[in-house]
């Protein structure tokens, strides 16, 4: 089960992305185009220039002997030379070919109603973090389907577009309480079942919505098969301890 909320870009599209950040100092991050992200509820800011990436166009035959320089009206298409596939060698085939095109921006560019902390009248994520010596970091994924990771120093950061950030808080703080990163003998799906386990305890401890989604979260993971008792105390010990570090119940 995963987020599909952005467009999935190849991996080239990812690295062009990310060097077109570094030259012009810009937060790598989700990317998305400008009707893409008013959708999601963000602007993109005045004076930002567009990132390039390559795009496949399907032209009819007629249409292939144009220009593909030529403005399209729309004063961002970049000339580039084509690549025609040859499976489209055939006189009455379609032919496609990749340009570059300027209409692409990262979450860095755009503006609009930050995510707030989670804070219920009887938990503070701003309390939980600090008792438990973790920091909220910026998020910098290109895949803005990622809804959140662990860094390797031990902070969490969460897609400020996060279709459920609560959860996706919880998901990642287990991931870090229960040192998945440093556990290479435990299956990757085992992983993920119990830092889902943790979100969905903590979501309905809280009150909060997202219940529904960490089942079928929980259940794609674990493929039919029952939890472990260990894997159970795991997940119930850490959803406890998250909880706990809310209320300032826990130190250190």
């Amino acid at each position: 089960m995963e987020y599909h909320r952005f467009h999935r870009y190849s991996l080239r599209n990812q690295l062009l992305a990310m060097s077109q950040c570094l030259n012009r100092g810009i937060t790598p991050g989700p990317i998305a185009t400008c009707p893409e992200w008013e959708r999601l509820g963000r602007h993109v800011m005045r004076g930002q220039q567009a990132l390039i990436l390559c795009a496949p166009i399907t032209r009819s035959r007629e249409q292939e002997n144009q220009d593909v320089g030529e403005d399209d009206g729309r004063g961002d298409l970049m000339t580039e030379k084509r690549v025609i596939r040859k499976n489209s060698v055939k006189r009455n085939q379609p032919a496609v070919f990749f340009v570059y095109r300027a209409r692409w921006f990262v979450l860095a560019q755009t503006d609009g109603a930050e995510i707030p902390p989670v804070n219920v009248p009887s938990w503070s994520e701003d309390l939980a973090l600090a008792v438990l010596g973790i920091r909220r970091v910026r998020f910098e994924h290109n895949d803005g389907n990622v809804q959140g990771y662990a860094t390797p120093d031990g902070n969490i950061a969460i897609n400020p577009v996060a279709a459920l950030p609560h959860k996706t808080l919880f998901h990642e703080l287990a991931h870090l309480l229960l040192e998945h990163a440093n556990d290479d003998a435990l299956p990757r799906s085992a992983r993920e079942a119990e830092a889902e386990g943790v979100a969905l305890l903590c979501c309905e401890a809280l009150g909060l919505e997202g219940t529904e989604y960490a089942r079928g979260y929980l259940q794609h993971w674990l493929q039919n098969d029952a939890l472990t008792e260990t894997m159970t105390q795991r997940i119930i010990a850490t959803a406890q301890r998250i909880l706990a570090a809310g209320r300032g119940h826990e130190r250190g």
